[in-house]
């Protein structure tokens, strides 16, 4: 593979089951198709998997890296039914993923909900997942994130220039951190689609915001319970990421996480909040120091 080919993904589907039928969940692939070694990104809740074309560079060489648009966003389609956006619908679709990937292992580095997306599927039985690195996301999510996401998800937006977008989603993401003028647009413009009445916005269905808008602090209360059991059963080595300012995973979740279940090594990064980008070079080599280490 030449340097020129190795520099642009290619763009893949897979075909997932729902209860209404069936959808296509599309992936960008990056590297040697033919290495055994996978590396799965999966982004966070209204991203798209290019959100990690810089890490995938990055790992390229060394990985066969697989970027899902999960269902909903980017480039996969849309449910019939918006309650079906939700984590066990997610996992089931990336144990079809893996199953058309071809592999018994696999690495995964997931931010916010595709932690959550890799959590659930690093403690089933027999999982795939040899390494897992969990980006700003525990089992606990505080109530004041959750409030926050509900005043930007799925609110109707479009913008006429890629500029004045960049702009608008840079206002609900400062929690990302510093970035150049030229990184943040090429993280910006994956996210733009076409708007049907010109202009341009965001690449995922607004209906992803229904569940969340559904949530009710009992519900809320359960899914932590469940999830903390699911944490606790993960074998696998563990990397949390955390930004220092975030306010989805707290000092107490994270320390929490380092001492039980697969008891993660815990990195935090100044200056972030919810969630690490994972384009600066001190994130990236946090990663590749975790998945190319012992």
């Amino acid at each position: 593979m030449t340097a020129s080919a190795a520099a642009q993904p290619t763009l893949h589907h897979v075909q997932c089951l729902d209860p209404r039928g069936l959808h296509r969940m599309a992936y960008w692939q990056w590297g040697d198709p033919a290495n055994p070694r996978v590396l799965v990104c999966v982004h966070g809740l209204s991203r798209q998997g290019r959100d990690f074309d810089t890490l995938a560079r990055d790992l390229g060489t060394e990985y066969r890296v697989v970027c899902p648009d999960v269902v909903g966003r980017g480039r996969s389609d849309r449910l019939a039914d918006p309650m079906g956006y939700s984590i066990p619908t997610y996992v089931a679709d990336m144990v079809t993923l893996v199953a058309r990937l071809g592999v018994d292992q696999l690495d995964w580095v997931g931010t916010s909900m595709g932690g959550l997306i890799g959590l659930g599927l690093a403690s089933l039985p027999n999982s795939p997942v040899r390494k897992l690195v969990l980006n700003d996301v525990g089992p606990t999510i505080e109530p004041v994130a959750i409030e926050r996401i509900k005043t930007y998800l799925g609110v109707p937006a479009t913008w006429k220039t890629e500029d004045e977008a960049a702009a608008a989603l840079w206002s609900v993401s400062q929690g990302f951190g510093p970035h150049t003028p030229e990184q943040w647009l090429a993280l910006t413009r994956p996210q733009l689609v076409p708007a049907p009445g010109g202009g341009l916005m965001s690449h995922y269905d607004p209906a992803i915001a229904a569940p969340v808008r559904a949530m009710t602090p009992e519900m809320v209360k359960g899914a932590e319970a469940l999830t903390w059991q699911a944490y606790d059963r993960i074998r696998c080595p563990t990397l949390l990421l955390r930004g220092q300012d975030s306010d989805l995973l707290t000092p107490a979740t994270a320390q929490a996480m380092a001492t039980r279940g697969p008891k993660a090594a815990l990195v935090e990064f100044a200056g972030v909040g919810h969630a690490p980008t994972l384009v600066a070079p001190d994130q990236r080599a946090a990663v590749r120091r975790f998945l190319l280490g012992p």
